[in-house]
C-alpha cells in the first residue's frame, strides 16, 4: 500500500510542474566524515515497492534499493560536503549547501523542490520544506536512501584506511567504541573538529 501523500498535493499551490525533486540529507549527527544531500527526480506513474524512509530500512533492503533507484530515476545527484568544510561554516550551513549542491547537479532541472526537514535557507530553485518528508513524500523517500547509501558506502572505504575505529559498524557516529578508539588513537584527517571539543581540549 502506498502512504505517501502526492508532490502536488504536498505543494499545495495548484500550479502544474514539469519536474519536482525531493531532497534528503544523510550525516548531520555523526563525529567525522562528509555530510551527504540527494536530489532525485522520480517518474510519477510507477513507484518502487518498499520505498520508505532510509531509517526504517536495513542496510540490505536499502542497497537493493538503491539500485532501483539509480535505474529508474530521471535525474538524481548526490553531492558531499566534507569534514573540514563541516568545521569551518557549521553543519547547518554545510547540510543546506550540499541540498543546493545536490539540485544544481541534477542533469534535468527541477522547477520546484520538496526538501526533507524545516530549513530551505539558501535554495535558490522554488521550495518548500516538509517535516518528517521521508514518510510522506515518496521522492524525498528516493532521496534518503540515496544519501544514506552514498554515504554509508564511503564510511566503509574510511573503515579500510582507519581499521581501528570501526567505521564500518558505526558510520561514524558516537557510539561508545567510536570514542573509545578516538581516545586511544586520537582524530583521524577525517574527523569533525568542532564535534570533538572537548575530547581536544583534554
Amino acid at each position: 500500500m502506498n502512504q505517501f501523500i502526492d508532490d502536488f498535493e504536498l505543494i499545495g499551490d495548484g500550479k502544474a510542474y514539469s519536474y519536482i525533486c525531493g531532497v534528503d540529507e544523510a550525516g548531520r549527527g555523526p563525529l567525522c566524515g562528509p555530510v551527504a544531500a540527494a536530489a532525485v527526480i522520480m517518474p510519477r506513474d510507477s513507484l518502487i515497492e518498499g520505498v520508505n524512509d532510509s531509517k526504517k530500512l536495513t542496510e540490505k533492503k536499502r542497497e537493493a534499493l538503491y539500485e532501483e533507484i539509480v535505474k529508474k530515476a530521471i535525474a538524481y545527484h548526490v553531492c558531499l560536503i566534507d569534514n573540514e568544510e563541516i568545521d569551518k561554516i557549521n553543519i547547518l550551513n554545510a547540510t543546506l549547501k550540499a541540498m543546493e549542491g545536490a539540485i544544481n547537479g541534477l542533469k534535468i532541472k527541477a522547477d520546484f523542490a520538496l526538501i526533507d526537514g524545516n530549513q530551505n535557507r539558501g535554495i535558490t530553485t522554488p521550495s518548500k520544506t516538509v517535516v518528517k518528508g521521508d514518510s510522506k513524500s515518496y521522492s524525498i523517500a528516493c532521496a534518503s536512501i540515496l544519501a544514506k547509501v552514498t554515504r554509508d558506502r564511503l564510511l566503509e572505504e574510511y573503515d579500510a584506511l582507519y581499521p581501528e575505529y570501526g567505521f564500518s559498524k558505526h558510520k561514524g557516529y558516537g557510539t561508545k567504541a567510536h570514542y573509545e578508539a578516538i581516545l586511544k588513537y586520537g582524530i583521524t584527517p577525517i574527523h569533525r573538529r568542532t564535534f570533538l571539543k572537548k575530547i581536544l581540549e583534554q
